[in-house]
């Protein structure tokens, strides 16, 4: 094996140590790293999987993080839950049940996407679990009166993957009939969607067109959405959107007065609100930032590792103080 073939630490999928959790009715795994310190849970959200996190979980154990990150219901390697519901509230309960099997009463919460509804209904849902909160690129609840002047719509041309997976997610998954086609079609939001920073999926050498849309990034984290069954489970959270059966039950989505929260944003990303930094301080208004991270998107633990590193650890310094 020559050095062009040898697989970078960042993008090897057994790099971590896998551990499953049957406690919610199917398995779910999840990295769990530096057991004793600091509970830190990272959420990711859609199109992505624990593998978003992967640059950022060995420096945060090491800056005295228990590092927790699941794959959620249906992404990954977790399996598809039995009861059918792939929402926000769902994946919430989840989180919290596997926060108490491993023996935790408190945690810091950090996701970006789906991954933001999920902590924030969470923070609403448990705040006696919630120690504090680390928030960025996320869908967020709209407040009229203090967000009315603010940009808070994304652009129309960027909604069109959103209508389709929530009002005919079947029809999508059987014209996704291959494995090839799945993961061309993930591929996009990491590329040509520009949800990404222009090339931060794209490897040095990789035509921008290769077998995914980019070169072994791209594989990477698009081989995990090959499978047809859990691809079109994924599309549930946005089912739960336009169809109220889809629904666990109401998610709990407000302005949190009382969670201190670390507000980030990747103003690089098409498909979130232009003004979701100013529209995140009006929904945490105890907050750090909100910080904007330059030449980054919608996917900041890959696109700007180092600082989201930098800035939860800062974040959270009093906590990693305490013996």
């Amino acid at each position: 094996m020559g050095p062009s073939d040898r697989v970078p630490p960042h993008l090897d999928p057994d790099r971590f140590a896998c551990h499953r959790f049957d406690g919610r009715g199917f398995g779910q795994v999840y990295v769990r790293e530096n057991p004793g310190g600091v509970p830190l849970l990272l959420v990711h959200g859609w199109p992505e999987s624990k593998r978003i996190w992967w640059k950022v979980i060995e420096p945060l154990a090491a800056a005295g993080f228990e590092v927790i990150v699941p794959d959620l219901r249906g992404f990954g390697d977790s399996e598809i839950a039995p009861d059918g519901f792939a929402d926000v509230p769902a994946h919430s309960r989840d989180l919290h049940a596997l926060l108490r099997a491993l023996g935790h009463d408190r945690a810091v919460l950090c996701g970006g996407d789906l991954g933001g509804p999920v902590i924030q209904d969470m923070a609403l849902r448990f705040p006696d679990l919630t120690d504090r909160l680390v928030l960025f690129n996320s869908p967020l609840p709209f407040d009229k009166e203090r967000m009315g002047a603010m940009r808070t719509r994304p652009p129309r041309e960027a909604a069109d993957y959103f209508v389709r997976q929530g009002t005919d997610p079947d029809g999508l998954a059987a014209d996704l009939a291959t494995p090839e086609q799945r993961r061309r079609y993930i591929a996009t939001f990491y590329t040509s969607r520009f949800w990404a920073h222009p090339g931060a999926f794209l490897d040095g050498d990789a035509p921008l067109m290769g077998p995914y849309g980019g070169g072994r990034t791209i594989d990477f984290h698009t081989e995990p959405f090959g499978d047809a069954a859990k691809l079109r489970a994924s599309f549930g959270g946005y089912e739960s959107v336009f169809d109220p059966g889809r629904r666990s039950e109401a998610p709990l989505l407000a302005r949190n007065e009382s969670t201190r929260a670390l507000l980030l944003f990747g103003p690089s990303d098409h498909v979130i609100y232009p003004d979701f930094d100013r529209m995140a301080a009006v929904v945490f208004p105890d907050h750090d930032g909100p910080h904007r991270l330059e030449d980054c998107g919608h996917f900041v633990p890959w696109e700007a590792s180092g600082a989201l590193v930098h800035k939860a650890t800062s974040f959270c310094a009093d906590l990693l103080a305490v013996p």
